[in-house]
Order: C-alpha cells, then sequence, then structure tokens
C-alpha cells in the first residue's frame, strides 16, 4: 500500500475510533452499519451489474452501449451508511476502513475468472491532497483474499475534471481517452474501483486494457449507484 501521510497516520492513531457512518464508538465502521447494508443482486444485468427484477443479458442502463468490459459487479448499493464510508475512505482518508471494503466484496462478489488483478490508475495531483489511492489499495487487499497478483498495465493519458455532478454523457466525454495501456495485460483481468456510477471511468479503462492484450475485464467496485 502507498505511504500515509505522518499527519493522517498520526491522527488514525491517537483519535479514539469511531463509526464513520453513525458516529459509535468503538471503531470506524460499527458492525450495526455493516449489517444495514444490502447486497446489490442477484438477480441483475449480466452484463453491468445492475439489480433487475429477474436476470437479464443486457439491462435498460447498458442495452445499446459499446462496453469494453465483459462483467460488472458491486457489493452494496452505493446509498446510506455505504456512502459515509466511502466518504471516509477517499476524502477524509480513512485507511483503515479498506479491510472493510475488502472484506464486503468478498463477501457479496463471486471471485470472477481471472488472471490477475488491477485498478483505475489515480488522479496524480488528487493522490497527493488524498495521500493514499483507494482504488489501488482496494485492489491490494482483494489481491490478497483472492489470491490474484496485483499488477498495474494502466497509466493516465491525461488529466480529467471530477466525475461528480456531471450528467451521462459529460461523464463519458470527461474521460474519454483518458487512459494508456503501460504494457502487455493478461488475458483475463479484474479492473477495481471503488464506486460505480454510470459505467463511463470503467469503461475507458477497460477498453486500454484491451489494446494492451486483455481478452476479458470483469470490473469489481465496493459500491454501485443506485438509479
Amino acid at each position: 500500500m502507498p505511504r500515509v501521510p505522518f499527519v493522517a497516520w498520526l491522527t488514525e492513531l491517537l483519535l479514539p475510533a469511531r463509526c464513520c457512518a453513525c458516529g459509535t464508538p468503538g471503531s470506524h465502521f460499527c458492525a450495526d452499519c455493516r449489517r444495514s447494508l444490502p447486497a446489490v443482486g442477484p438477480p441483475w444485468c449480466a452484463r453491468c451489474g445492475a439489480p433487475t427484477a429477474w436476470p437479464v443479458e443486457r439491462c435498460r442502463e447498458c442495452s445499446g452501449r459499446r462496453l469494453a468490459f465483459h462483467s460488472a459487479r458491486a457489493a452494496v448499493p452505493y446509498r446510506g451508511a455505504a456512502r459515509a464510508l466511502v466518504h471516509a475512505w477517499k476524502e477524509r482518508g480513512l485507511r483503515l476502513v479498506v479491510p472493510v471494503a475488502a472484506d464486503l466484496v468478498t463477501e457479496r462478489v463471486p471471485l470472477p475468472a481471472a488472471d490477475a488483478i488491477t485498478s483505475i490508475p489515480a488522479d496524480g495531483d488528487r493522490s497527493l491532497r488524498r495521500g493514499h489511492q483507494p482504488a489501488r489499495d482496494l485492489a491490494a487487499a482483494l489481491g490478497e483474499r483472492w489470491q490474484l497478483p496485483v499488477i498495474e498495465p494502466l497509466g493516465r493519458a491525461r488529466a480529467i475534471e471530477r466525475q461528480r455532478g456531471l450528467s451521462r454523457d459529460e461523464r463519458r466525454a470527461n474521460v474519454r481517452g483518458a487512459f494508456l495501456a503501460c504494457g502487455r495485460a493478461p488475458a483475463r483481468l479484474v479492473l477495481v474501483d471503488d464506486v460505480y456510477t454510470t459505467g463511463a471511468t470503467v469503461h475507458e479503462a477497460a477498453s486500454a486494457l484491451r489494446v494492451a492484450g486483455a481478452r476479458e475485464v470483469h470490473v469489481v467496485t465496493l459500491a454501485r449507484a443506485a438509479r
């Protein structure tokens, strides 16, 4: 895992642990909040993983779209306690919740057939401000649990604006051509990110991985935006 800035490390060490969702003292994410998290499907869309009334190959959300990834799955809907967990992890730099996130994924997402695991490469400026890279940290934790080698065949071709607040079409345009291959990729890969919103980011990253040699890219995220 990347080095934790000294101030963040000292804060995590000295301040009493409180649940990032409800504030209960004792842990950074309490057992009650964890039990409150619903799972994402099944049934779901076989391609993008959106919850559906019955199993479908393509749902309304991804039908008619060209998607470079083979499948996408998430552990929890992005709302309530899950949203608080992601915010504490990404924006407040609470890296001690990474094992919680990894456990939720391994408990609720079937292990994809893959040769290695990778993650969405972080924006350099954003990583410096946060002092960590959430997607890379989650990929490392999942690599240990799933016994998959963690590789980094992707890089950033350019900086992108924050996706928050953008429409679906604006998100797609914002990340178009944002990633590039830095080396050869194995045939089957797990691609990790923290939240699946519209699929625009993971589609672009999967496109670059396919150029690098991947035939199947399976997207895995902690959370998925509900629609």
